[in-house]
């Protein structure tokens, strides 16, 4: 079984003009799958679906069979602690009011009573946020910091130590290095392709970067105009069969 499968997923917005178009992909456990195609052409708007942030249209979504697509926020809840996200703009995704150690900690404050740790221990509020700081390479003394005397880079760590402190299923990545430098991209991907082994946690990795979606994941979708118009195992991306919008993407990316 999958461990979260998009089926014939359709989005439009409330003018009609149509976003995602017949979506339908599975990711399966401790998998980088990738996304990847031109700003525009519906990467996060199927992100922000697949989050609950909005609803589908039509189609289904699963995660391990059960169908989670059209549920009130109650019912929903119970799946949020599975599917955790870093997005492009790690200023926005933390509190600039609270520490990083309130805001690593703030998703098992909310989930804590349902989320059992395979990996970290909770056995106070500092060690538990040292921990998560030492899983990103961050040093413990960024702690009692707050957002704003960080670098980009490290706030992008923060908020990927954020994703992991409730060790969920899978993680939503969407073009999580784009706000940074050349240095602090490479840095970033390696990490996360570290913590994806050694967690077993699941990627869908989105990004209008070809070379960056090849490094990092086992598969590959390509997007355009809100289609999957590819997919297919990182090893056949010049594969002569490729379709054409692929063989552009691959020109531009050799």
């Amino acid at each position: 079984m999958s461990l979260l499968r998009a089926q014939r997923i359709h989005k439009s917005y409330t003018t009609g003009t149509p976003v995602l178009l017949d979506v339908s992909f599975a990711l399966e456990k401790g998998q980088c799958l990738g996304l990847v195609g031109e700003s525009g052409c519906g990467k996060s708007t199927l992100a922000r679906c697949l989050l609950g942030i909005e609803h589908i249209d039509d189609g289904s979504l699963l995660f391990e069979g059960v169908p989670i697509h059209g549920l009130s926020e109650r019912r929903l809840r119970p799946y949020r602690k599975h599917i955790q996200a870093v997005l492009q703009n790690p200023s926005a995704a933390l509190n600039p009011k609270l520490t990083i150690k309130d805001s690593l900690l703030d998703p098992y404050l909310q989930f804590g009573d349902q989320v059992r740790l395979r990996h970290f221990q909770y056995a106070n509020r500092h060690d538990f946020a040292r921990q998560l700081l030492e899983a990103v390479e961050l040093p413990a003394a960024l702690a009692d910091r707050y957002p704003h005397e960080l670098s980009g880079g490290q706030k992008q760590r923060a908020t990927i130590a954020r994703a992991i402190s409730i060790e969920p299923s899978v993680i939503i990545l969407d073009e999580p290095t784009a706000s940074l430098d050349v240095l602090s991209q490479a840095a970033v991907l390696g990490l996360l392709d570290r913590l994806r082994e050694q967690l077993g946690i699941a990627y869908l990795f989105i990004s209008h970067d070809l070379a960056a979606v090849h490094a990092m994941s086992q598969a590959i979708m390509v997007m355009q105009d809100g289609a999957i118009v590819d997919h297919f195992r990182k090893e056949e991306l010049f594969d002569s069969e490729r379709h054409p919008y692929t063989q552009e993407l691959v020109a531009m990316f050799e």
